[in-house]
This record gives structure tokens, C-alpha cells and sequence, in this order.
């Protein structure tokens, strides 16, 4: 199958035989009825991908188009926790599926059998779900009841890795997903939150690579075993820019490759105030380590200099920002963490129904996108909104659905590029360039 075809059987499958499987299992659907779960995930998942801000109204009109005649107080009656059940397990269901584009064509990143970048965000909620997604309290920005959504993408095909939901008080190391389904040979970036040293010698023994920062409290030893305490006067003895063999842990003794470049003045006093500034919020101070070490910008990698120079660990680390840019796409596009209503199953049905409609939207960026390393992302999701109602209309008509995927590719194409800069480069120029501009 093309992937034209593979986005419509999935889309199809998904939204289709399996909403409507679940929709029984879940008890959604505890007598025959018109609102089965697939008509009711359908209507959802289609409305908010043409507009997430779509009223109770929009979403009857979309139900209609679907052959479902109900008004929006009859809708309003459904959002409850089976209707959560539900999309959640489309949701999930969602994610198993596996759909991924030709690797990109970069140099860079053809050295590694997948690029994988894993990161997390958190969606506030009422304070009536604490107990379904338990937040941090009142003394955080999430309040009582918080979700957080942890993402692994594969930046060479585009394929969601996997997809979890936690209680929004979970730590990004507990969040974690499993790495036994890393391949050999595969990169792994992800931030200090998914640092430790079990995780990084699991996939060392896997003979997968990895390229994170370096955690400050981090033991570090040089190759004759000798502890080094101050990593920052090291690096000052070293010159600029910095590649040395080390080993970390007192324990584990990981070897590993330490990369370092010392960043612009401008840059290191930036870092130092926000340092200070979260010290303050905390009451706390900061210590000369870590005021030291901000001039510096730090990885390790056990990665060999033959897989991966200095240079080019430095610009592959800033793709680790891509899956920054699909959590701000899902929520400034997609706006998943957003809801009209302030009814608590009503709100935690809309985050997951806007979750799964930003995977459908992804699948179909797949679709003849992923393959240009100057993809649009944003400019494809507004593409997509355009067709949404037409790939609702004809998600059982096989033919129409190639048709209009086949239509939003030709769209993408045309326009759906990045411009070329030249004074702030985009990651993909510094992927295919690896410019010395990357080090500054």
C-alpha cells in the first residue's frame, strides 16, 4: 500500500470499526442507537480538525453530515467519563498504529537507523478530575488536576513513536516510555528530565546511541579513573570548543564521550539571570557550579567521533526542539489544551478528542510532506483544516478519501515550505549544512 492508502485504512479502522467496537466495550453504547462510538468519535475528532473552537452548534452540523440527527443538548448529555473511556482508547488504538514516510534524506541523520526525540507537556484541568489526573497543587501553574501527554517521534519518518497519559505530578524519568523498542543503531535526544544513568546504559547495551545534556550533579571521572569535581575549570583549560573521553557514574563508570562549546557572553549572562531568577522563586541560591557551567553548552554522546563529530553533535542536538515545536503546534493550532465548556467530562473529552485529531492530522502530513526537510508543519495543519470536512464526508467512500488525501498532498507540495534564512538558519539547513554558525 501507498501511504495514501495506509493513512485512509487507517483512518478508516481507527475512527471507524474500532470507535465503534469500543464504543460497546467502553458502555458508551448500552442499547442500540443512531450516536454508536464511531459516530460519536467521528463527529468530534472531524469538527475540532476543521476548527478547534467549534461550538456544541458546529458539532451537530458535522454529526448530520455523518447521518446523525441530534441536537446540542442531546450531544451535551454524552460527554461523560464512558464518553472519556472512549476517546481515550481511540486514542490509544491511535497510536499503535504504525504509519511512517521515507526517511528523510539528510546526510546527518541517514547515519542512524531513527532519530528519536522524546519530550512531554502538561494540560490543566478542572479541579473536579484531581482524582482521574492528579496535578501538583494549587502552588503550581497546573493546579489540582493536570494531564501529562509524553511524546517519542521519529524525526527521520515522522512515525509517533508512542503516545502516553499521565497524572500531571508524574516526573518526565517516571513518564518515560520503555526503550526496549529502540533499535540498534537508532539516536535517542531528549531533555535533562529523561536524564539518568540506568536509562543511558540500557541503551548503550542495545548498541542504540544516545545525545543528551550533561546533568550537573552528574559524577564524572577521565579515562585513568580520576574524579573530576569542577567540571567548568576543566573546560577552561581545554580551549573553546571541547571532545573528550569520560566515563560517568561511581557506579555505572558509562563511557562516554563529553562535547562541549563555550557559548557567547551575551548568551552565558542570559542563562545566569534565569538561573538566579528561579533561585529566588525558590528561595534558594545558586551554586558557582552551576553559574560556572552556563557558559557552556554540554553533551554527552557514546556516539564515536566517526558516527558523530563535535560539530555535528552541537546542530543534531537542536533537533531536539522539533518535538518542542508539535507540542506548540498541537496546542496553538490544535488546541488541546483549550475547551468552550467548563463541565469536567465535557473538557477532558475535548482534550482527547483534539489529541486524536492531531494525530489524524499527522498521518496525513505523511502523505508526500515528511520527505521534504523544509516542511511546514503549520502552514500543512492549516491545509489540512481546509479538507477536514471532506475527508469526514468521504471516510467510507474509498475512492473520494484517496482523492482528497491526494488533493492535500498536491497542497502541501505547492504550499507548504519553509523560507530559506539566511541570518537565524532553520534545523534543517544547519542538518544538511552543519555550518560552523551552529556552534555560536
Amino acid at each position: 500500500m501507498n501511504m495514501i492508502e495506509q493513512v485512509a485504512a487507517a483512518m478508516q479502522d481507527v475512527l471507524g470499526f474500532t470507535a465503534y467496537r469500543l464504543g460497546r466495550e467502553t458502555k458508551f453504547v448500552q442499547r442500540d442507537s443512531k450516536l454508536d462510538g464511531a459516530r460519536f468519535v467521528q463527529t468530534l475528532v472531524f469538527t475540532y480538525l476543521a476548527n478547534p473552537n467549534a461550538s456544541l452548534s458546529d458539532l451537530t452540523q458535522t454529526a448530520a453530515a455523518l447521518g446523525l440527527d441530534i441536537s446540542p443538548e442531546g450531544l451535551t448529555q454524552r460527554f461523560s467519563p464512558s464518553a472519556a473511556d472512549l476517546l481515550q482508547k481511540v486514542l490509544a488504538a491511535a497510536i499503535q498504529r504504525v504509519l511512517a514516510a521515507d526517511p528523510l534524506a539528510i546526510p546527518l541523520l541517514e547515519r542512524f537507523a531513527g532519530v528519536y526525540v522524546e519530550d512531554s507537556t502538561v494540560i490543566a484541568l478542572p479541579d473536579a478530575l484531581r482524582e482521574l489526573w492528579p496535578g501538583c497543587g494549587n502552588g503550581s501553574d497546573q493546579g489540582r488536576a493536570a494531564l501529562k501527554v509524553n511524546l517519542r517521534l521519529n524525526l527521520s519518518t515522522g512515525h509517533l513513536a508512542d503516545l502516553s497519559l499521565h497524572a500531571g505530578r508524574v516526573h518526565d524519568s517516571r513518564a518515560a516510555l520503555p526503550l526496549d523498542t529502540l533499535a540498534a543503531a537508532a539516536l535517542y535526544l531528549a531533555d535533562l528530565g529523561y536524564f539518568s544513568l540506568e536509562r543511558l546504559c540500557q541503551i548503550d547495551h542495545q548498541d542504540a546511541f544516545f545525545l543528551l545534556r550533561l546533568k550537573t550533579q552528574t559524577a564524572v571521572f577521565d579515562e585513568t579513573g580520576r574524579r573530576w569535581d569542577d567540571v567548568a575549570a576543566l573546560l577552561e583549560k581545554q580551549g573553546d570548543q571541547v571532545d573528550l573521553p569520560i566515563t560517568l557514574g561511581v557506579q555505572q563508570r558509562l563511557a562516554v564521550r563529553l562535547l562541549a562549546v563555550r557559548v557567547p557572553q551575551e548568551v552565558a549572562d542570559g542563562r545566569r539571570r534565569k538561573l538566579r531568577a528561579q533561585a529566588r522563586e525558590k528561595g534558594q541560591a545558586v551554586s558557582a557550579r552551576r553559574l560556572a557551567l552556563a557558559g557552556w553548552t554540554i553533551f554527552i554522546t557514546n556516539a564515536s567521533s566517526e558516527k558523530l563529530s563535535l560539530r555535528e553533535g552541537v546542530v543534531l542536538a537542536r533537533a531536539r526542539w522539533q518535538i518542542e515545536l508539535v507540542f506548540k503546534l498541537w496546542k496553538s493550532h490544535g488546541h488541546i489544551d483549550e475547551s468552550r465548556s467548563r463541565k469536567p467530562w465535557r473538557v477532558v473529552c475535548d482534550v482527547y478528542a483534539k489529541m486524536l485529531a492531531m494525530v489524524v492530522q499527522h498521518w496525513v502530513t505523511l502523505i508526500r510532506l515528511w520527505e521534504y526537510a523544509d516542511r511546514s508543519l503549520v502552514k500543512a495543519a492549516q491545509t489540512v483544516q481546509n479538507y477536514a470536512l471532506s475527508l469526514a464526508s468521504s471516510l467510507w467512500d474509498g475512492e473520494r478519501m484517496k482523492e482528497t488525501l491526494g488533493v492535500i498532498a498536491r497542497c502541501f507540495q505547492a504550499g507548504c515550505r519553509m523560507n530559506h534564512r539566511k541570518k537565524h538558519p532553520n534545523t534543517y539547513q544547519l542538518l544538511l549544512d552543519v555550518t560552523e554558525s551552529a556552534l555560536a
